[in-house]
C-alpha cells in the first residue's frame, strides 16, 4: 500500500489534482498578504495645486510660449558661445559618463526582462560512473563502470502570478529613465556653466577696458602735471602723485588680464580640452536680452520641464515598483521545468528510440519561516519610496525657489542698472569738471585722484551690473529647464499617493 502522501485518491500525484491544490494555493496566498497589510509608505507626492501663486503674480509678463528652447543660449547672440556649448556637447567626458551610466542601465533592464520569458537550453555530456551493486541499478550494470552518455534540451519557465518579476522589470526601467534625464540634466549644468563662464569672461573684458581707459586718463594727468610744473603752477609732490598711480593702474590691468586667462583655462576645461584650446577663445560679445517673459503655467508645467524634478520623478516611479517585487515575495512561487533528450550506457545505441527521456517538474515553493527578512525587505522598500518621495518634493520646492530668486532679481536689477547708470553719469561729469579746473589751475591733484578713483568704483559697478543682468536671463534658462521637454508620461505609480501604495 502506497503512502497517501505520495499517491492521491484514484492514484492522482497531488499535484494533478486542479481543484483541491487551486484552494490550498488560494489559501496559502490570502494568509501570506495577512502578514504585510500593515507595513506601507508614509509620504505622498507634492501636488502643483498645493504651490502657492507667487510666481504668477512676481510682475513678469507671463506667455503660453516662453519656455526655452533647446538652445536657450542662442538668445545671446554670439556664436562663438553657440560653437563652444556645441563643442562641450559633444566632447565632454561627463556627459560620457552619464551616458555610459544609461548604458548599463539598459544592459540591466535587459536582464531583468528576461525573467519575462522562458528559459530554454541544452546540454550535453559524457559521465564516467561506477553503478552500486546493491543500488537501483538493474544488472548487467549494477556494480560496473559504465559511460552514461546524455543530450537534453531543457525549458524553464516561471509563472509570474504575482507581478514579482513584472514589477522588477518596471523598476528597471524607472531607473533607466531616471538616468536618462540625469544625462540631460548633466548637459544642462554643461551649458549653463559655460555660459556663466563666458560671461565671467566678458566681464574681465569690459573691466579691462575701464581700466584702461583710466590709466589713458592718468597718462594724461601726468603729462598735464609735467606742463603746470614747467609754468610754476605745481610742484614736483605733485608730479610724484601723478606717477604714483600708473603702476598701480597696471598692476590692476596685468591682475584683470591674468583672469583672461583663468576664465579661458576653465572654458577649455568644460569643453573637455587641454589649456591651449582656451587660448583660441576671443572676446565674447554677449547681448542681454531687453525683456523678460515668463509662462503662464508655472508651477503646473514646471514638473516636467525641469530634468532634474523629472529624474526625480523616474526614481519615485522605480521604488513604487520595487514595493510591489518586495509583495510579491510573499506569496508562493510557481515554476515549471522540463527536459527531453536521450540517455544510453552505450554510444552506439544513443540514438535509439529507447533511449529517448523526457520529464516534466511542477514546483511550488512558500517562505512559512524567514525570520522576518520579508518584512524587514518590504519596510525598507516602503522607506525607500519615503525617501524618494521626499526628495521629489524638496526637488520641486528648490526649483520653484531658483525661479522665485531670479524672478525677483531681475525685477530689482532694472532698477539697479537705472540708478547705478545716472551714479556713473555723474561721476563722468564731476570728473570732467574737476580735469578741467585742475589744467586751469583752481583744483589740486588731490581732488583729480578722487573724482578719478570715484568714477572707477562706479564704472566697475555698472559693469557687473550688466554681467549680472547676463547671468540673470542665463539662470532663468536653467531654472525653467533648459529646454527640457519629457519624451514620455509618468505612469500611474509616479502619480500615486501612500493610498495607492497601501
Amino acid at each position: 500500500m502506497k503512502s497517501p502522501s505520495i499517491q492521491g485518491a484514484k492514484g492522482w500525484p497531488p499535484f494533478t489534482k486542479p481543484g483541491r491544490n487551486a484552494s490550498l494555493a488560494m489559501a496559502l496566498a490570502l494568509l501570506c498578504g495577512c502578514t504585510f497589510s500593515d507595513l506601507k509608505p508614509q509620504s505622498r507626492l507634492l501636488q502643483p495645486s498645493e504651490v502657492n501663486k507667487t510666481l504668477a503674480n512676481s510682475g513678469v509678463k507671463l506667455s503660453e510660449a516662453s519656455w526655452p528652447a533647446d538652445n536657450w543660449w542662442s538668445s545671446f547672440k554670439d556664436p562663438q558661445l553657440d560653437a563652444l556649448i556645441v563643442e562641450a556637447l559633444t566632447n565632454s567626458p561627463t556627459l560620457r559618463s552619464a551616458a555610459a551610466r544609461v548604458h548599463q542601465a539598459s544592459a540591466l533592464e535587459a536582464i531583468q526582462g528576461a525573467q519575462l520569458l522562458p528559459d530554454v537550453s541544452a546540454s550535453m555530456s559524457v559521465t564516467r560512473e561506477r553503478f552500486s551493486a546493491n543500488g537501483t541499478t538493474p544488472a548487467p550494470a549494477k556494480g560496473t563502470w559504465q559511460n552514461v552518455h546524455q543530450g537534453t534540451l531543457n525549458v524553464g519557465y516561471e509563472l509570474d502570478f504575482w507581478g514579482k518579476n513584472r514589477s522588477a522589470v518596471e523598476a528597471a526601467v524607472g531607473r533607466r529613465k531616471a538616468l536618462e534625464v540625469d544625462e540631460r540634466a548633466a548637459a544642462l549644468i554643461l551649458s549653463s556653466s559655460i555660459v556663466q563662464t563666458y560671461i565671467a569672461l566678458q566681464n574681465v573684458y569690459q573691466q579691462i577696458d575701464v581700466a584702461q581707459a583710466l590709466l589713458n586718463q592718468q597718462e594724461q594727468i601726468e603729462e598735464l602735471t609735467k606742463k603746470r610744473f614747467v609754468a610754476e603752477l605745481g610742484t614736483e609732490i605733485d608730479i610724484r602723485q601723478s606717477q604714483a598711480a600708473l603702476p598701480s593702474s597696471r598692476a590692476n590691468i596685468a591682475a584683470l588680464k591674468e583672469s583672461v586667462e583663468l576664465n579661458q583655462n576653465k572654458l577649455a576645461s568644460l569643453l573637455g580640452k587641454g589649456p591651449d584650446r582656451g587660448r583660441t577663445i576671443t572676446r565674447p560679445h554677449l547681448q542681454a536680452s531687453d525683456t523678460v517673459v515668463m509662462p503662464s503655467n508655472i508651477p503646473v508645467e514646471l514638473i516636467g520641464h525641469r530634468p532634474d524634478v523629472v529624474a526625480q520623478r523616474w526614481r519615485v516611479e522605480a521604488s513604487g515598483h520595487e514595493i510591489d517585487v518586495a509583495k510579491a515575495r510573499f506569496y508562493p512561487d510557481v515554476n515549471l521545468t522540463a527536459f527531453i533528450g536521450l540517455q544510453s550506457l552505450a554510444f552506439d545505441t544513443f540514438n535509439d528510440h529507447g533511449s529517448r527521456i523526457l520529464g516534466i517538474a511542477p514546483a511550488i515553493s512558500l517562505p512559512i519561516f524567514e525570520g522576518g527578512r520579508l518584512r524587514g525587505n518590504l519596510d525598507a522598500q516602503d522607506a525607500a519610496y519615503d525617501l524618494a518621495v521626499e526628495n521629489y518634493n524638496q526637488t520641486v520646492i528648490d526649483a520653484l525657489r531658483d525661479i522665485a530668486d531670479q524672478l525677483s532679481s531681475l525685477r530689482w536689477l532694472k532698477e539697479r542698472l537705472a540708478q547705478q547708470n545716472e551714479a556713473v553719469a555723474t561721476a563722468v561729469a564731476a570728473a570732467d569738471l574737476v580735469d578741467k579746473r585742475y589744467g586751469a589751475g583752481l583744483a589740486t591733484y588731490l581732488q583729480v585722484l578722487a573724482t578719478q578713483n570715484a568714477t572707477l568704483v562706479e564704472k566697475r559697478q555698472l559693469v557687473d551690473l550688466q554681467s549680472r543682468a547676463l547671468s540673470l536671463q542665463a539662470n532663468l534658462s536653467r531654472a525653467l529647464g533648459g529646454g527640457y521637454r519629457p519624451e514620455m508620461p509618468m505612469t500611474a505609480n509616479a502619480n500615486s499617493t501612500v493610498a495607492d501604495k497601501s
